[in-house]
């Protein structure tokens, strides 16, 4: 064999037998092969890998994780949040076809329900997420192919009754789908809820340096959305799918510690007189405190506040702060902020303005891995500035 032939044909480093890594390996190759034509058909039909589009290992790992974590069966993963969003949808809904949505859902969603799905014949409502009686209503009078829903919500952490909403839903006929992203994958396993999205950009990755997205629920309904996602080619890579795994080992660890300091947070400011409300669902004025504590185990890293006087404060607010940074996404080690105008609000039917909770002065607090004091003080002192 030559040189050239022989680079492209490099020798194998098997491991001896009972010999393995303590990691998984990464698999970063697109092919892979089996010894002759009958053995290919064989190893793909026993679920075997031979394209990385279709499945890889590492990202299968990953896949398996997410759905033992999450309570179910399988899951499918790609290269973003959002990613998972659409796919879904569009693995889902067809011409025809109605969506139970609401305000308070992440902005994308909103947009790929309002303006893409609707150009394809897909009809939508849109109410607020604790309209209990308007949920089931719409349901009973309405024929509904699915109910797409948030808790906690973008960004003021409103709370879905996911019992009720999912029992409505399953009277009705209709799929019931919870972006989980807030709660995480640890939570919400215990309800009738057919699948589960999550950004694992957020608190799966938890580093802030890795893009991804996933979608778990019961083998069937995952068999279903598997050729969609094939076709639609929006694949996890490899070394991200590694990168998140990765992160999964010290995510309960991460969650807890964020979700205490957001506790800590959100009570130290409550009172102050620079701030009209807090929404955390850990505080016992949060109008679904109860509720809250009945589904979740930790109520999340993410506080939302209202700033007394509006936007100009809000702004001020957040440039002041020293310790948070102004930038998108939750559950990295940093710590950040987005003003009012980063909120989406512009993007939610007028309509429906006044009730989706976010206000002039409405700031999002994503909380990291920073010491709960310093944060505290640095909240503290920007309301100072703030308030002039």
């Amino acid at each position: 064999m030559r040189d050239r032939t022989r680079l492209n044909h490099p020798p194998q480093a098997p491991l001896p037998e009972g010999n393995k890594p303590l990691v998984a390996p990464i698999y970063q190759s697109v092919k892979f092969d089996f010894a002759g034509v009958e053995a290919t058909h064989a190893g793909l039909d026993a679920g075997g890998y031979f394209y990385s589009r279709v499945s890889n290992p590492t990202t299968r790992q990953l896949e398996l994780t997410l759905a033992q974590m999450q309570g179910r069966d399988d899951a499918l993963v790609c290269a973003s949040g959002v990613g998972a969003i659409a796919q879904t949808l569009l693995a889902l809904l067809g011409q025809g076809d109605h969506v139970l949505c609401f305000a308070e859902s992440y902005g994308p969603t909103r947009s790929l329900l309002r303006h893409t799905l609707a150009g394809f014949g897909v009809t939508h409502t849109m109410l607020s997420i604790d309209d209990d009686a308007g949920i089931e209503a719409v349901l009973a009078a309405t024929p509904t192919r699915l109910v797409i829903f948030e808790s906690p919500t973008n960004p003021v952490n409103r709370i879905a009754d996911i019992a009720r909403l999912c029992a409505a839903a399953r009277r009705a006929g209709a799929l019931t789908l919870l972006d989980n992203t807030f709660a995480g994958p640890h939570q919400h396993g215990q309800y009738d809820v057919d699948l589960y999205l999550h950004s694992l950009t957020k608190y799966v990755g938890g580093h802030g340096d890795v893009l991804g997205g996933a979608v778990i629920g019961r083998k069937e309904l995952i068999d279903s959305l598997r050729r969609s996602f094939i076709l639609f080619g929006g694949t996890l890579d490899a070394h991200a799918a590694f990168l998140l795994q990765r992160g999964l080992r010290t995510y309960h660890l991460r969650y807890q510690a964020q979700s205490e300091s957001a506790q800590q947070l959100a009570q130290a400011v409550a009172a102050h007189p620079g701030v009209d409300r807090v929404h955390y669902p850990g505080l016992a004025t949060h109008p679904r405190h109860a509720l809250a504590r009945e589904q979740m185990q930790h109520f999340g890293g993410v506080v939302s506040v209202d700033i007394a006087g509006g936007t100009a404060r809000a702004n001020a607010f957040v440039n002041a702060l020293q310790l948070f940074r102004i930038a998108a996404s939750m559950g990295s080690p940093e710590s950040l902020a987005l003003p009012p105008s980063m909120l989406g609000l512009d993007q939610v039917p007028p309509a429906l303005r006044a009730g989706c909770g976010i206000g002039a002065g409405t700031v999002r607090l994503s909380v990291g891995l920073d010491d709960p004091a310093d944060l505290i003080d640095d909240v503290l002192q920007a309301l100072t500035v703030a308030r002039g």
